[in-house]
C-alpha cells in the first residue's frame, strides 16, 4: 500500500499524489491529443488539460444522472473557485492518455475533485490536480446555501 507525498508547488500549496485509498472510485476519461489541442513543438498546451479535466468531471456527473442541463434548469451552476495543477511530463501530439477524477469531499456547496492524467498502461504520470467547485444560483449570482437536494443526493453516489 502507497502513502500519499504531497508535490510541492513554487507557490508553496501542495497536491496530494493520489493513491488507492483515497474517498472514492476513479471515473477514467479516456483522451487524445489532437494538432488543435498541442504547440509547434507537438507537445499539448497546458489549458487543453483543463478542458479535458472538465469533460470528465463532466462525464462523471452524468454516469450517476446528473446532467449539466438540468443543474441549468434548476438555476443552479458549479463554477470553479479554486484550481492547483502540477504538471509532471508532457504529452504529445497522437499520444492518448487517461483523464481520473473523483470527488474527494463535499462540503456544504463546496465540492472538491481530484485529478490524475495518466498514460493508458497506467505507467507514466503526467499531471495532477485539485478542483474546487461551489454551487451558485445562477439567476442572482450567489453562491447557494445548500446544493439542490437532487444534486446532493446524486453527489453522495460519488463519495462511496
Amino acid at each position: 500500500m502507497t502513502t500519499e507525498q504531497p508535490l510541492q508547488l513554487e507557490s508553496g500549496s501542495a497536491i496530494q499524489k493520489p493513491s488507492e485509498t483515497s474517498l472514492g472510485q476513479w471515473f477514467e476519461y479516456p483522451v487524445q491529443a489532437y494538432p488543435h489541442q498541442t504547440d509547434y513543438a507537438g507537445i499539448v498546451w497546458h489549458g487543453t488539460y483543463l478542458t479535458w479535466m472538465e469533460e470528465a468531471r463532466v462525464e462523471c456527473l452524468r454516469s450517476i444522472g446528473v446532467e449539466f442541463a438540468d443543474l441549468v434548469s434548476l438555476g443552479c451552476d458549479l463554477p470553479v473557485v479554486e484550481l492547483s495543477l502540477r504538471y509532471h511530463q508532457s504529452i504529445r501530439m497522437g499520444m492518448t492518455a487517461i483523464v481520473k477524477t473523483r470527488m474527494t469531499e463535499m462540503t456544504g456547496v463546496r465540492i472538491n475533485w481530484q485529478y490524475q492524467v495518466e498514460s493508458t498502461d497506467g505507467q507514466e504520470l503526467y499531471l495532477t490536480g485539485v478542483v474546487t467547485l461551489v454551487a451558485l444560483d445562477r439567476e442572482k449570482g450567489k453562491i447557494l446555501r445548500q446544493l439542490p437536494p437532487v444534486v446532493k443526493d446524486a453527489l453522495v453516489k460519488l463519495s462511496t
